[in-house]
Order: structure tokens, then C-alpha cells, then sequence
């Protein structure tokens, strides 16, 4: 076993706020198990903070407890758990992704990994794939956040969590790819499958909005239009190429558009990305809200107006497919990620960071242990 530092979450949606002042996370020292055949032992080398984990501390999407969280890091390989591993070597750079497919079931068989229940039944447990968790606060096991668990110095990860890349991406650029980048840039390019010369409008500007943004422009969408409630917000997409960006009060006067991307993770909003949405238009919603929001739409408008309205879970991606896809257009400037962070930390501060993005002050944070 491994002594490790973890930013661990005890209870979900009990933290009141300022959480620089609750403190729901608490810095421990965990031990952490070897890896088993098939999983890595990696060092997280940075780790951007996602309105998923903000969910779990505010109990919008309640996990089991206590956990380690964090889910999207950039990481290097120290040990793997097969000697023969062809795949995967020590001092491999690598991004971890929040959802492993198992390869085996009938979602991952007809290349839809992203919906694999096995994968989603582990998540949900707090478990990794092959069973059981690595993470021990004495006699206590910890759970594991999406099966990554980044807020930490090392991770033991399934392998099919981890897709390597070059060693020359900065650590905090690649980090994004995990989630931002495979969820905004994936929302447009693989579940709309925009095309170039289509109008996009997209609702929210955090992260995974503004990412989206990167990819409808990548895709040669035109105009792309943004909507948010926060100036600073507004004038990034409007320096990363946006035809136009408002607040939600100023909405009403955009044209209405071919697709529409919602990702805020509000039922109200959704409903407003929904009418927004042209005649034939497709509108793609990747935003988690609370399990207990509700959606009303017309439901009239479905077909008389012949409207689609598609979830997109992690961008309909599969990791090991797209990442490099993105790398690729990152390196060919057309995907500037790094436009998207906004501040390099400790993890020690992480507890005042997730303030900032509960308040929308911050886009893309990442903490390096």
C-alpha cells in the first residue's frame, strides 16, 4: 500500500456555503492499494474542478459516502498492474476520463461506450471497474469519483480510464480534455454532428459551454451565439470567435437556430434552449440538473415543428477515438483549450475554489497536488 493525500467529501449536500469556511472537503492521508491486472498506478499531475463535483458536494447528484473526488486529470503512468502491458508504460502521460467502457456489453458492442451500464453501475457505486475500491482511510473504505478520484497526488485507475497522449501537452491543457473538452466539444461534433455553415446556439458559458463553442466554430458553424448571465463570460466567447454573446434578459431577441447546445443543467433553461431551437432544429442538452427537476415542453412541437431533443453524455464520445482527434485540432490551433483556464492552485485551496465556481466566477480551475 501507498500513503496518499486526498481531498475526501464525508457527506453530500450538508456543506453550507462559503465552502472556503464549511470546508467539505478535508485534505487525509489515504492509503491506496497496488493496482490490480488491468488498472495503472498514476500520479496526477493536474486536475480541473467540474460542476460535477460541485453537484456531489451539494448533493444535486448524491453519490455514496465518504469519497475521494475529482475527475478530470492529466496523469503520468508509475506502475501498471500487467507485466505485459503493451498498451500502457511507466512515465506515460495519460488523460483519465470519467467513464470506462467495459468492451463487452451490447451499448459498447455497437459503439456507444458512453452508454455502458456496466461502467455507469460502478460509477454509481463509487467503485472501479473490476470491482471493489483502492482508497482506505484506516479501516474505512473510500469511495472513488467516477472511477478517477483526481483530487489527489496518485490515482490507481481501470486502464480503460486512461487514454495516453504526447508528453509535450502542459499538464493543465491536457487535464481539460478529460471532461470539458470530451463533453462540449463531443456535444457538438458527435451527437449534432454540426455541419459547416449551421447557425449553434449555446446556452452557458462555464467550462463545457465554452468548449462547445471551440467545436462549433472548429466544425465551421456560422453564426455561433452564446448566451450567459456573465460578462466576463460573454467577452471570452466573443474574443474566441462568437458572432454574438448576451445575457439570458437579452435572449429573446436572438434569431432562432439550427442547433442549440444547453449546458447549464437547469430544467428551465433546457425548456428555454428547447424554444429557441428553429423548425427541424436539433437541441442537445449535456447539463446534470437535480434528479427531481422536472421538463415541460410542447409537446405538439415535437412533430409539427419537427424539433429533435437529444442528452448527450460525455459529448457521445469514445475517449480513445476523440481525444486524440481533439489533440490534434489543439495542436492545429483550432482548439484553444487553454483560452479556458482560469487559474492554477494548490489543492490545498480547493475548498475556495469550489466557491468561485458555485458562484460562476471561474471557468475552468485546476488544482495541482
Amino acid at each position: 500500500m501507498t500513503e496518499i493525500t486526498a481531498a475526501v467529501l464525508s457527506a453530500s449536500g450538508e456543506a453550507s456555503v462559503p465552502y472556503a469556511d464549511s470546508a467539505p472537503l478535508a485534505l487525509k492521508t489515504l492509503t491506496l492499494d497496488p493496482p490490480r491486472p488491468g488498472e495503472l498506478l498514476v500520479r496526477i499531475d493536474a486536475a480541473g474542478i467540474c460542476h460535477s463535483d460541485l453537484s456531489v458536494i451539494n448533493g444535486d447528484r448524491p453519490r455514496p459516502m465518504p469519497m475521494a473526488l475529482g475527475h478530470e486529470a492529466a496523469a503520468t503512468v508509475l506502475a501498471t498492474g500487467d507485466a505485459d502491458d503493451a498498451q500502457f508504460g511507466v512515465g506515460d502521460q495519460v488523460v483519465l476520463v470519467f467513464l470506462p467502457a467495459c468492451g463487452e456489453c451490447v451499448a459498447c458492442a455497437s459503439g456507444r461506450g458512453y452508454l455502458c451500464p456496466n461502467a455507469a453501475a460502478a460509477n454509481g457505486e463509487g467503485r472501479l471497474m473490476r470491482g471493489g475500491r483502492r482508497l482506505h482511510d484506516g479501516s474505512c473504505d473510500v469511495h472513488h469519483h467516477l472511477g478517477v478520484s483526481a483530487f489527489a497526488n496518485h490515482a490507481v485507475v481501470d486502464r480503460r480510464s486512461a487514454v495516453k497522449i504526447d508528453r509535450d501537452i502542459p499538464a493543465e491543457t491536457a487535464a481539460l480534455f478529460g471532461c470539458a473538452v470530451l463533453t462540449g466539444v463531443g456535444a457538438v461534433m458527435n451527437t449534432a454532428a454540426v455541419r459547416p455553415g449551421e447557425s449553434v446556439l449555446i446556452y452557458g458559458l462555464g467550462g463545457v459551454g465554452l468548449a462547445a463553442l471551440l467545436g462549433a466554430l472548429a466544425a465551421g458553424a456560422q453564426p455561433v451565439t452564446a448566451v450567459d448571465p456573465s460578462p466576463e463570460k460573454r467577452a471570452l466567447a466573443l474574443e474566441l470567435g462568437a458572432a454574438r454573446a448576451v445575457a439570458p434578459e437579452e435572449a429573446s431577441d436572438l434569431s432562432k437556430a439550427e442547433v442549440v447546445i444547453e449546458t447549464v443543467g437547469k430544467a428551465a433553461v433546457l425548456a428555454q434552449a428547447y424554444a429557441a431551437a428553429a423548425r427541424g432544429g436539433r437541441i442537445i442538452t449535456v447539463g446534470l440538473p437535480n434528479p427531481g427537476e422536472m421538463l415541460s415542453i410542447p409537446a405538439l412541437s415535437l412533430v409539427a415543428e419537427g424539433k429533435t431533443l437529444a442528452g448527450s453524455y460525455m459529448g457521445s464520445s469514445i475517449p480513445s477515438r476523440d481525444i486524440p482527434r481533439y489533440v490534434a485540432l489543439w495542436r492545429a490551433g483550432r482548439l484553444p483549450v487553454e483560452r479556458l483556464l482560469t487559474s492554477i492552485s494548490p489543492l490545498s485551496e480547493i475548498n475556495g475554489l469550489m466557491d468561485r465556481l458555485a458562484t460562476g466566477a471561474a471557468i475552468r480551475q485546476v488544482v495541482v497536488p
